[in-house]
C-alpha cells in the first residue's frame, strides 16, 4: 500500500496555529481564575480545556499524518462511538448473537473512501446494510421487541458510522477542487464551526439566555443561546472560508448558517435520547466532556450536510 500524506497549504497552518493561540489563551485564563478566585471551583473547567489539549493534538496528528491514517482514525472514531452507543441502550439477550454485523459495517464503510468509491460510500449503509442486518436478526428467531431492537441498532449505524464517514472522505476530496485549503482544510473548517458553535450558544445562553428553546429536552439551551450561536458561526465562517475552503461569499454564510442549525439539532437530539435512557453522558473517556457520543453529537449531523453541501457546489 502506497502511503500519502496529507497536503496542508500555508492556510491550513495559519488556521491551526491560530486554534493553538486561541488554547493557550484559555489555559492562562483558567489558571488565572483558580489563582484568583479559589473558592470557586474551576475543576471542570481545567478538566475541559485539557481534554481540548487533548483534541487539538489528535487532530494535529491526524492533519500531519497521512491520508490512510485520516481515514483510519475516523474509523475508531465511529468503533468507539458506536460500541458507546450499543453499551447505553437496553438489547435482548438474542441480540448481542449478532453485534459483529454493525461491526463489520465499519472497515467496509471506511475502505469504500479509501478507494474514493463514492458510488457505494453513499449507498452501502442506507441500502444494503439495511437490508442485511435485518436478515441476520431473523435467524436469531427472536420476534418480541423486534422493530425497536432493529431501529434502534440501524439508527446507531447511521450515525456513528454512515454520518461520520462523511468526515473522513472530505480528506480525500480532489485537492484540486480547493486549492485554498485541500481535503484537511474542508475537515479543518468542519470540525473548528461545529465546535465554534457548541461554545458560542453555550455563551450567548448564559450571558443572554431567558427563554427555553427545547425545555422538555434540554432545559438549559435557550432562544437567545442558539441565535447567538447562529450569527456568530455565521460570521467566523465568512472570515474563514477564503482560507479553508472553494466557498464564495453567499455559500460561505449558507455553511455557516447551515452548520450552526445542524449542530444544534445534533445536539438536542442526543439529549434526548439520553433522558429517554436515563443517563447524564454517554460515557467518561473525555474528562469534562463525558463520552464520545457527548462530544461528536452536533457532528453527527453536520458532518454529512456539510459534506454534501460542498460536494453539490464544487466536486
Amino acid at each position: 500500500m502506497k502511503w500519502t500524506y496529507n497536503t496542508l497549504t500555508p492556510n491550513v497552518l495559519y488556521t491551526f496555529g491560530g486554534i493553538l493561540a486561541a488554547l493557550v489563551l484559555a489555559t492562562l485564563i483558567a489558571f488565572l481564575l483558580t489563582r484568583l478566585k479559589k473558592e470557586s471551583d474551576f475543576t471542570e473547567l481545567t478538566l475541559r480545556i485539557r481534554t481540548w489539549w487533548l483534541l487539538v493534538g489528535l487532530i494535529a496528528a491526524v492533519l500531519l499524518s497521512t491520508i490512510e491514517l485520516s481515514i483510519l482514525f475516523f474509523a475508531l472514531i465511529s468503533v468507539l462511538a458506536l460500541y458507546e452507543f450499543l453499551s447505553l441502550i437496553e438489547l435482548r439477550k438474542p441480540d448481542r448473537k449478532v453485534l459483529w454485523v454493525p461491526f463489520l459495517v465499519i472497515p467496509l464503510q471506511y475502505f469504500w473512501i479509501y478507494e474514493r468509491w463514492y458510488g457505494m460510500f453513499i449507498v452501502f449503509i442506507p441500502v444494503y446494510a439495511f437490508l442485511f442486518f435485518p436478515l441476520v436478526m431473523v435467524f436469531v428467531g427472536e420476534t418480541k421487541g423486534f422493530l425497536k431492537s432493529i431501529g434502534t441498532i440501524q439508527w446507531g449505524l447511521m450515525t456513528c458510522v454512515f454520518s461520520i464517514s462523511h468526515g473522513a472522505y472530505l480528506m480525500v476530496l480532489p485537492q484540486e477542487g480547493n486549492p485554498a485549503g485541500g481535503g484537511p482544510g474542508l475537515v479543518l473548517f468542519l470540525l473548528l464551526l461545529t465546535q465554534f458553535n457548541d461554545v458560542a450558544q453555550y455563551i450567548w445562553g448564559k450571558l443572554l439566555g431567558k427563554h427555553p428553546i427545547t425545555p422538555t429536552v434540554s432545559p438549559k439551551k435557550t432562544v437567545e443561546g442558539f441565535l447567538g450561536g447562529l450569527v456568530t458561526t455565521t460570521v467566523l465562517a465568512y472570515f474563514l472560508a477564503p482560507l479553508l475552503t472553494p466557498l464564495s461569499l453567499y455559500e460561505s454564510l449558507g455553511a455557516g448558517l447551515l452548520i450552526a442549525f445542524s449542530g444544534f439539532v445534533g445536539d438536542v437530539t442526543l439529549s434526548a435520547v439520553k433522558r429517554d435512557i436515563q443517563v447524564k453522558d454517554s460515557g467518561n473517556m473525555l474528562p469534562g466532556h463525558g463520552g464520545i457520543l457527548d462530544r461528536i453529537d452536533s457532528l453527527t449531523f453536520t458532518a454529512p450536510l456539510f459534506f454534501h453541501f460542498i460536494y453539490y457546489f464544487r466536486y
